[in-house]
This record gives C-alpha cells, structure tokens and sequence, in this order.
C-alpha cells in the first residue's frame, strides 16, 4: 500500500514510522529542509514529550473537544510514547507535574531519533510543498506539488496548525482541507500571553510569582483556577498560569470577551484574609514607625509595592502605627485578589498552539479519516484540539498519528 504523509512534524513522523514497520510503503512529504522543525524548539528546546499520566487525566487537560480523542489515547499512551522512545535508545525522565523530557534535555535528540528510524525503515522524506489535494469521487487519490503529482491509496494531512510560522507551520494545511470541503474552526492562539488594560503590568515587568493563584473568570463564573507561576511583561501577564488560562478565551465566539474575563492574582494562597490580617498586625506591632512601602515590601516584590500602593489608594509615606483596621482590611483583600481585565491574546505567531482548526464533527474519532472524502486522514494540531502545557499538545499529536497509521494499514 502507497501511504503518503504531508508534514514531517511530530504527528506525521509518528504515524510514518508506525505505517512502515507494517511493510507498507510510506513517503513524507516535508516543505522544509529538514523534519521536525518545531519538535527542536519545544519546551524550550528540552521538549516536553508527553506526560506520564492516565486516560482521565490526560482528558481533563483538554478543554476544547476531548472527547474526541478518547479512542486515540486509548491507543496510544503516554506511557506507549515512553517506551518507544525509550526503545529507540532516547532515555528519559519525568520531572514535576509529570512532565517527561529526553534526560539529556535537549528536543533535537528526539528529531535524531525519529531521523534514523525513518531512514532504517525506508521511508522517503521528500522535500515538496503540497498545493493541491487531488479527489476524485469524494476520494483522495494523490497531491500536487507544483508541476509534480503524487498518487497513493492513503493520505494523512498533518502540517501541523499555524503558531511559530517560521518553522513552517503557516496554515497550509487548513486551505488543503478547505480544498476538499472541510469546515475550519476559526484560529486563534492557545498557550499564549495576555494583553491587560491595566498599564501597571509594565511597572511590574520582568517580576516572577511563584506559588500564587491565578483565577480566569468571566463575570461570575470561574473558567480556570490553578496554582503555579506567572510573570508580568510590559504588556501583561504571561507564565505556565496564565498560558493554561489562555485555552480558555474564545474572541471569536465572543467578540467582546475582554469586557468580562477577569484574572485575579492571590498572592498569599496559603493565608485565609484571617491569617493574612493577624501577619500585618504582627509586622506593624514590630514595626510601627516604618512606612507603609517598607511593610508592603515583607510581602511582595519590591518592584510591586507602588502598584500596590495605588491600587490601595493609601498614602505611601504613612506610618505602620496610623494605618487603621479598614486600610489592613483592604490591604489583605488586595493581596487576595490582585485584579486585571484581560484586552486580548498576544498574536497567534506568539501562541505555543493553534486553537480551532478542521471541524471534528468531520473527522471520525476511531480512524482520524475524513468522513467527507474517503482515504484522508488528519492527525496533530490541524484537528481543533488542544491541551494545557505539560506533554498534552504532544501527546495528542503522537496518539492521533499512531491512530491514523493504524486505520490506514488496516
């Protein structure tokens, strides 16, 4: 059988890998000079291959469509992923949060890896752009590329979505999609820093928080809670928080999604306002001569305190011994709820993943095939799905190809 595979990314070498080892015989079509252009360059360029978690867990973190990939997961593991990397001669290591990395902490051993699995198997790497997907009677017989046409039995789109367009991932698939009659769910990027309409942010630039809470909601409604890390920029927040956070605004659903998300910042999760209150009454009984910025400084960045300060309303020069019981109350309300309204997602070139893509109510969950054009198949980031940070993203791309290779073969 004549397996063709556009995009040598994660999902694409995945699925090829698997489709030959059946004796089949598979050719990837790579538009750049080498594969797995973005794989060098995740987490960091550690890459973050997957998580070492369960079924469950690895459903709840997707919150757009999970459902659907029930039957890949179920296919593929994490720890399916594990091992046959591990079999490959990559030695690994799960750090906090189960995150598994290469122990050598570097992605292009990954790529390497995938590299000389492809060459022992024979599979060609043939480097082409696809312009065209060639059906004939609601089937896919071949591409086009260019004056070139390739023709075979089965063909899996997976060229990745349309985030870090420099490693190549510029939205081409999705117009091959839309080529073949496929409805695309509007793109925006997932995993992405916010833009805040508060200018304070800047002041704050460049401070980290650690072990803080970070709430996404929207008017009444809480979307996202967690606890971890966050950072300020000159034009917002960003940080593990607040890209997890990001999987959860819609602007293309709703227009005027910055009106109504608000983040709010506990800086001192572990204190209840309570506890908060008697630390303050301590530090001012120790301190009573001491400004208002010094006893704020005991608490939060040094960089934050005048931020605070005006968000406070409360002159700075005061002394410890004249705030009263209302300044302490407001001061610990604002400690536990560090407000700001979200304006809008940094551009989708910045986003970590694409959110949006080919429909899944088109795409049949237990194959990946198209279920409007015979012998097509879409596996990774092209599929509107996606994940927290942590190996999901990954993991998705690696189940969804092993699943496509197995539908084809059979």
């Amino acid at each position: 059988m004549k397996i063709l595979i556009i995009g040598g990314g994660a999902a694409g070498c995945y699925a090829a890998v698997h489709a030959a080892k059946a004796g089949h015989d598979v050719t990837i079509l790579e538009k750049n000079k080498i594969i797995g252009k973005k794989l060098r360059i995740t987490g960091k360029g550690r890459c973050n291959l997957t998580n070492n978690c369960g079924l469950q867990e690895l459903i709840q973190n997707v919150p757009r469509n999970p459902r659907f990939l029930y039957s890949a997961f179920s296919a593929c593991s994490p720890q399916d992923v594990m091992a046959y990397f591990e079999n490959l001669g990559v030695a690994l290591k799960t750090e906090r949060g189960n995150r598994v990395f290469p122990v050598s902490d570097q992605a292009a051993e990954i790529v390497e890896a995938f590299y000389q699995e492809l060459k022992r198997l024979h599979v060609r790497i043939l480097h082409e752009t696809v312009t065209e997907l060639l059906t004939e009677d609601q089937n896919c017989k071949g591409v086009r590329c260019g004056e070139k046409i390739f023709r075979a039995d089965r063909i899996l789109l997976a060229t990745g979505g349309a985030t870090y367009p420099g490693t190549g991932s510029e939205g081409d698939g999705y117009r091959l999609a839309q080529q073949a009659g496929h409805r695309i769910e509007p793109l925006q990027p997932s995993l992405v820093p916010l833009e805040t309409l508060e200018r304070d942010c800047a002041e704050m630039m460049g401070i980290s928080l650690k072990n803080v809470t970070l709430t996404l909601r929207k008017e009444n409604k809480i979307l996202y809670q967690e606890q971890g890390e966050m950072l300020f920029t000159h034009f917002g927040v960003s940080g593990p928080l607040v890209l997890s956070a990001s999987a959860h605004l819609d602007f293309h659903a709703d227009p005027d999604a910055g009106k109504f998300h608000k983040l709010q910042i506990d800086l001192k999760p572990a204190l209840t306002l309570e506890q908060l209150d008697k630390r303050l009454q301590r530090e001012i009984a120790a301190n009573p001569n001491q400004q208002l910025s010094s006893l704020l400084r005991k608490l939060v960045p040094a960089n934050m305190v005048m931020p605070l300060i005006d968000r406070l309303q409360i002159p700075p020069y005061l002394k410890n011994h004249s705030l009263t019981k209302q300044h302490r109350i407001r001061i610990c309300e604002k400690l536990k709820n560090f407000e700001f309204t979200v304006r809008q997602t940094r551009p989708i070139e910045e986003g970590i993943i694409t959110r949006g893509g080919i429909s899944c109510k088109e795409v049949n969950p237990k194959t990946m095939e198209s279920r409007l054009i015979q012998n097509l198949y879409f596996a990774g980031e092209i599929l509107d799905v996606d994940a927290y940070t942590g190996g999901f993203n990954l993991q998705i791309a690696f189940a969804t190809g092993f699943l496509a290779a197995k539908a084809m073969i059979q």
